[in-house]
């Protein structure tokens, strides 16, 4: 193969549309399908850091398991902590005790891991190498899928961060930037998705009032969102990256705890992942 390509894979976001690219993982691996490095945003973060750690139907497995706990994700939660999805319960507990991160693997696989973060002062996005994904890892992971709302302001290595979805949805252009231009790419909507403006801009200026450009950055999120899958399907056409998302919309809410839902997007993601798994080993060795 020639030394020069270096292959790269891009995780959407979307809560729990993760599951579909959960799904995704677990064929990949199932099937040794190896990258150079993988960039995640949100829940492409949580969910695919078990792509660097290698265990297969981990995340679909805790989530069925605990999507209806209060502490992982509620209401209650979010009254009691801050934090919707309970930062304690899901970045320490259910990793290192409940569902158990094999640490290990993740930190002798040489395939790199980055997250996205927002940067709330600067309404710019924020890239961060996780290594190990040590305490310090996963308090980037959290600040990555802290949804604006309904998570606090996650303080790290002197930013104030809240989910990489807000400036930076589909990482392509930074990964080619970093050297990746063999990309596959895993979005979470189908093709003809198109993002419309976000309604809550006017209660995010009144519960952000302290980060007017991160309140900027969510007002022109659909037309920056809008740009970089155009630029996905681009570089499709180029021949330089390979786009795996759902045929139709997967109806399923952010925070959703029904496993039978959890396992029914999961399955459309192994579904679509078989479907497309010739051409995609086709693609990485060409």
């Amino acid at each position: 193969m020639n030394s020069e390509v270096k292959k790269g894979l891009i995780l959407e976001g979307g809560a729990m549309r993760g599951m579909f690219t959960s799904g995704v993982l677990d064929v990949f691996m199932e099937n040794n399908i190896e990258f150079d490095g993988t960039i995640g945003v949100s829940a492409g973060a949580t969910f695919g850091c078990n792509f660097k750690s290698r265990q297969i139907g981990r995340a679909v497995r805790y989530n069925k398991r605990f999507g209806k706990n209060w502490r992982y994700c509620s209401m209650r939660s979010l009254l009691l902590t801050g934090d919707m999805y309970g930062a304690k319960f899901c970045y320490d507990t259910l990793p290192k005790q409940l569902d158990k991160m094999d640490f290990e693997t993740y930190k002798n696989n040489p395939m790199e891991f980055y997250c996205v973060a927002s940067n709330c002062v600067t309404g710019l996005p924020v890239y961060k190498k996780l290594e190990t994904c040590d305490d310090h890892d996963l308090l980037w992971m959290r600040a990555s899928a802290s949804m604006p709302l309904v998570s606090r302001v996650v303080k790290v290595d002197g930013f104030k961060l809240l989910d990489g979805g807000m400036t930076d949805s589909i990482p392509l252009k930074f990964f080619e930037e970093m050297g990746y231009n063999r990309n596959v790419v895993i979005l979470t909507q189908p093709r003809d998705f198109v993002k419309k403006p976000a309604s809550l801009i006017p209660l995010m200026k009144i519960l952000l009032f302290k980060y007017p450009k991160i309140v900027q950055a969510m007002s022109i999120r659909h037309t920056v969102y809008n740009e970089q899958t155009r630029l996905v399907f681009e570089r499709e056409k180029q021949g330089d990256a390979f786009v795996i998302c759902p045929e139709k919309p997967l109806d399923i809410s952010r925070t959703e705890g029904d496993p039978d839902e959890l396992q029914r997007v999961y399955e459309e993601g192994r579904k679509v992942g078989l479907e497309k798994l010739e051409q995609l080993k086709a693609f990485l060795n060409k």
